[in-house]
């Protein structure tokens, strides 16, 4: 056995992938702004970017258990945010969801609270011990993420909200949970969703909207349907090869809606076509493995927990975005990790590698 040795166990071959996918990032956005009024946000992706890697390699230096120590106390400061969020944040497009501080700057708490859910159910399900799931420590793991989820869904922010779902639903796989458990929990959560849906509670009209035209947009094409719709003829139109960057004429016409961010893997398949896009989700694919293979080398239980919830949030995100732009999700606004432009998302992302790359450090640690 050998000691922690700083960075000598830095998953390179991880980092090199990130950054390869970051860089594609960045001239896509490069080419989907060009001709908008919005050209210029990949030289802020770039400081997104540079400033994530820092907090990366700071990340990475600390020790996951001590994380582990204070997310009771994170925990406890996530809630606040959120409360300070309802009660002076700064409403944007209906939405309230930001607390502006001096000089301009916007934090947005329900972002960062996934990182402290990861490490607090992880923490949760190690307390446990191993030991058999009961009820009651099924109900305790959904009101951990249960309570910042609906004062996030209250906000109205449907799309981070759901992000908050496959932590738990790790979480709970991790920790042992029966097939007659979990049966009775979706079907439980099935009829939670109907009861929602008929009374109209949590979901705003708009978001109710974009629930169920995403099925037939043609239904109102030129309002909630009018997303998929020019994403589904973005995607078509770029073929095997693509029609080349900067020059998709759904992208560059500024028929396709914001495809710098929610959007972007429309964009990048109408520019690359089917061979580009193939390309971006290997890449996918070759960082969720490594992530895996990491979880797999964890040194106790809560490394793994962690590494985990960390992959289930990447590649819920991938689907929901992914499935969203091919029209087999509806639109809900969660943008696709390392690829969609956005100071929160990136910050989030490095910030959970830094995380991963703790835990790999430490798997020969005394």
């Amino acid at each position: 056995m050998r000691r922690f040795s700083s960075f000598r166990d830095f998953d390179w071959v991880l980092l090199g992938f990130v950054l390869l996918l970051s860089v594609i990032s960045v001239f896509e956005i490069y080419s989907a702004t060009l001709h908008t009024k919005f050209h210029g946000f990949e030289k802020k992706q770039l400081e997104y970017l540079a400033v994530g890697l820092v907090l990366m390699f700071i990340v990475s230096l600390i020790d996951y258990h001590q994380l582990l120590e204070i997310v009771p106390w994170a925990y406890g400061t996530s809630i606040f945010a959120l409360v300070a969020v309802a009660a002076v944040g700064t409403r944007v497009l209906g939405a309230k969801r930001w607390i502006k501080f001096p000089g301009g700057i916007h934090f947005q708490p329900s972002e960062w609270i996934k990182l402290v859910l990861v490490v607090a159910v992880a923490r949760y399900f190690w307390s446990l011990g191993g030991r058999d799931l009961t009820w009651k420590d099924i109900g305790k793991a959904f009101l951990l993420v249960g309570v910042p989820m609906l004062m996030v869904l209250k906000q109205p922010d449907l799309g981070t909200a759901l992000t908050y779902s496959p932590i738990l639903i790790c979480g709970l796989f991790l920790g042992g949970i029966r097939f007659k458990q979990a049966g009775i929990l979706i079907l439980g959560f099935l009829l939670l969703v109907g009861g929602v849906w008929r009374t109209g509670k949590l979901l705003k009209p708009y978001q109710k909207a974009r629930l169920t035209n995403f099925i037939n947009p043609d239904n109102d094409p030129k309002g909630s349907g009018y997303q998929i719709r020019q994403s589904l003829i973005a995607v078509g139109s770029g073929g095997v090869w693509g029609k080349g960057a900067t020059k998709g004429t759904q992208t560059q016409g500024d028929f396709l809606p914001i495809p710098y961010t929610d959007f972007i893997f429309a964009a990048f398949c109408e520019e690359h076509g089917f061979v580009g896009a193939l390309g971006v989700l290997l890449l996918y694919f070759l960082i969720l493995m490594r992530l895996i293979q990491n979880a797999q080398t964890a040194p106790d239980p809560p490394g793994t927990f962690i590494v985990m919830g960390i992959v289930a949030i990447i590649i819920f995100q991938m689907a929901v975005n992914i499935g969203m732009v091919i029209g087999f999700m509806p639109v809900t606004g969660i943008p696709l990790p390392l690829m969609s432009y956005g100071g929160s998302s990136v910050l989030f992302t490095f910030m959970a590698l830094g995380i991963v790359m703790n835990v790999r450090m430490r798997r020969f640690v005394n």
